[in-house]
């Protein structure tokens, strides 16, 4: 039984949401984050990343960083830019991309269902990941990045959603990338409840994206926990911001590979050494795309190539049959000597919201050869999820992304 609650949530007023809403913090390096910062007063990103309004003597996880992104939200909830409700609400959240509409609930997700696997994950986490937005939360008292979760859809909620959304939204917004996004809230209290039940009949939810900020949220939750031993399980802090997708909205994309050489192998010696697991095709110089499973489009000096995977190496295994896992396993690491993809230099990952022009690209001028993947479906993300299992470094890529800033949680 899944705990999904309403909530009262901290917005911006509706003349400023598009002006606040901002990219998620982990998009951006630093001097990115500053960059994106400038002439925009109300972008979310100025709390997000506070160290932009510092200059660079003052270190990214300085206690004055986190202080003063406190002091930036605690003054914009202040100067009217953000609203408070006062009523316990969901909230319908729609992102669209290239027409390609998906529609989540903006709600809170209990850390005890974190904790016992009701809300399943597909990472690992990294502590010193985690403890930027660890010490974020819990200076703030607010989470401010949602996290993405999916579920298998649900007619009564998919009901209430389309009947809300004939209604005038509370917000209306395109970004500058040309997303747009609409917003609208549920606080008729039969629509809540129906809502909520919905959710208690499930007994599974998985995290989609921000494996990071959810690991974060549950330990300053816990942490709260330990502070207030006498806490009764109510408190804010018991949850942590979420938007929830219906699997059958979401879209994964591409997450390609481009590797710097040929581990010492001319070309002719490399496409030998991989023909023992792929079947090797000539494309030529047009772009390839794989078209299903089982393919990888290789790019090498200046030629595309189709890889198709020899059935003698598919695996039924929910993390061994990954073509990501298939391409690490039979040629990643045999022929070009790439043991760790989370630690070697010698391998980056492109996102495919890039596109194949970035692969060839990366080929002109610091890498050596491009593989592009076909995407990993939300149906093999929820079966590695449910067999408590992990997925490679690099197995997802979402799009789009949700924007921070407009639905705040204070805990």
């Amino acid at each position: 039984m899944a705990t999904i609650k309403p909530f009262r949530c901290i917005r911006p007023a509706v003349k400023v949401a598009a002006q606040v809403a901002a990219l998620p913090y982990d998009v951006y390096n630093r001097s990115e984050a500053c960059e994106e910062v400038k002439d925009k007063p109300l972008s979310f990103l100025r709390i997000d990343r506070a160290e932009t309004q510092f200059d660079n003597s003052v270190d990214t996880y300085d206690e004055r960083v986190y202080l003063k992104a406190k002091e930036l939200l605690d003054g914009m909830i202040a100067d009217g830019t953000f609203v408070s409700d006062s009523d316990d609400a969901y909230y319908i959240y729609e992102l669209v991309m290239d027409g390609r509409s998906q529609t989540g609930i903006v709600a809170c997700a209990s850390i005890d269902d974190y904790q016992n696997n009701i809300i399943k994950k597909h990472e690992n986490t990294r502590a010193e990941k985690e403890a930027d937005r660890i010490k974020h939360v819990d200076v703030c008292s607010a989470q401010t990045g949602p996290i993405f979760l999916a579920y298998r859809s649900q007619d009564v909620i998919n009901s209430v959603v389309a009947r809300i959304k004939r209604t005038s939204p509370l917000y209306d917004f395109t970004a500058p990338d040309g997303i747009s996004h609409r917003a609208w809230k549920i606080s008729n209290t039969a629509d809540v409840t129906e809502i909520r039940e919905s959710f208690e009949k499930l007994d599974s939810i998985y995290i989609a994206d921000g494996h990071h900020r959810a690991a974060s949220a549950v330990k300053v939750g816990l942490k709260r926990r330990a502070e207030n031993p006498g806490f009764n399980g109510d408190e804010e802090f018991n949850f942590f911001l979420s938007v929830l997708f219906p699997d059958d909205q979401l879209m994964i994309m591409d997450y390609n590979r481009v590797v710097t050489d040929l581990n010492g192998l001319s070309k002719d010696e490399f496409i030998e050494k991989i023909s023992a697991d792929f079947n090797v095709e000539r494309v030529g110089a047009e772009s390839y795309k794989p078209a299903k499973a089982r393919e990888v489009g290789m790019f090498l000096e200046d030629e595309w190539y189709k890889l198709m995977v020899k059935d003698s190496i598919v695996s039924n295994d929910p993390v061994e049959g990954l073509d990501v896992s298939i391409l690490q396993k039979y040629l990643l690491t045999p022929v070009l000597g790439i043991e760790d993809p989370k630690t070697d230099k010698r391998i980056d990952f492109v996102g495919g919201i890039r596109g194949l022009k970035e692969l060839e690209r990366r080929c002109n001028s610091d890498m050596k050869v491009a593989f592009a993947m076909y995407p990993t479906s939300i149906a093999q993300l929820f079966a590695v999820s449910d067999a408590g299992m992990l997925m490679p470094p690099k197995s997802t890529w979402f799009e789009p992304k949700l924007r921070s800033g407009l639905f705040i949680h204070k805990i």
